[in-house]
């Protein structure tokens, strides 16, 4: 881990868009080169995060993820901000739309998102913040992931009960859900048996 003066750091940020913030500050900034910066602070006096921090975490499970395959993000380097009371997690973004912004979004994109979500689950991919701004197609036509921070990675397939927690967390999205909702016999084709029923009453309107 690098450590970065303010000068350093302002010299960085320069021309950066804001890409999310919060009170506290900046969260994620995307840099003139093109590439991003993640920041991460530690929100509580006594939390996991300070054994096992959130940067390791991001870092990790976008190396994890390579490893098996799935398209991600690559990281660059990763960076003390003593100034801010900040590390950061510098990275090259995987190159595409997501599936929020793709101009595609259509009955076949909506099976490959079936396909592609029962092979995260087959692999033991736990993403909680699993939801259509966080899958890129890229230009080749494969499917990713771009936010891998709040994620886990298991040693074996999920469990159903799992795989359909993961499935709440998508469908909490309401604009998410309705659009899947609009191709949802494609979307199910990757499943079957009581999982194929449940996500089936998921995706009805509430």
């Amino acid at each position: 881990m690098k450590t970065l003066s303010p000068e350093q750091y302002g010299e960085m940020r320069e021309g950066a868009e804001v890409v999310a913030a919060d009170t506290h500050g900046d969260k994620v900034l995307h840099l003139s080169d093109g590439t991003y910066l993640k920041l991460f602070r530690i929100k509580r006096l006594i939390t996991s995060a300070r054994i096992f921090p959130y940067w390791r975490r991001f870092c990790r499970n976008a190396e994890g993820l390579a490893e098996l395959g799935v398209p991600t993000l690559k990281v660059r380097e990763v960076y003390d901000l003593p100034h801010l009371k900040r590390t950061a997690v510098h990275y090259d973004p995987l190159p595409g739309d997501t599936l929020r912004e793709t101009e595609q979004f259509d009955a076949d994109l909506v099976a490959k998102l079936g396909r592609f979500i029962r092979q995260l689950h087959d692999k033991g991919v736990y993403l909680r913040s699993m939801h259509l701004g966080n899958v890129v197609i890229t230009p080749e036509g494969e499917l990713g992931l771009i936010d891998v921070a709040d994620m886990r990675i298991r040693s074996g397939a999920l469990s159903t009960a799992l795989r359909l927690r993961n499935f709440h967390h998508l469908c909490r999205y309401v604009d998410d859900r309705r659009a899947i909702a609009r191709f949802e016999d494609s979307f199910l084709e990757a499943f079957d048996g009581t999982l194929k029923r449940r996500l089936r009453e998921m995706l009805q309107p509430s």
